[in-house]
């Protein structure tokens, strides 16, 4: 299965600059210090989502 990841720079809410990420296709989203950390923390957020999603609820995801 081939996902898109986009990083891009964010500021959190107590004025820190970091970055957000996202998989748009399953919806699922993390963040980090770095582009690097960003892309890692929505790497391991996928897995877990993949881990412990249903079927249903990824093909659900898939079809939007």
């Amino acid at each position: 299965m081939k996902l898109t990841l986009i990083v891009q720079p964010d500021t959190t809410p107590d004025g820190e600059a970091g970055f957000s990420s996202l998989c748009p296709e399953l919806d699922v989203a993390s963040q980090g210090d770095t582009p690097d950390a960003a892309r890692e923390n929505l790497r391991e957020a996928l897995d877990l989502f993949l881990e412990d999603a249903s079927p249903e609820e990824i093909q659900r995801r898939l079809s939007r």
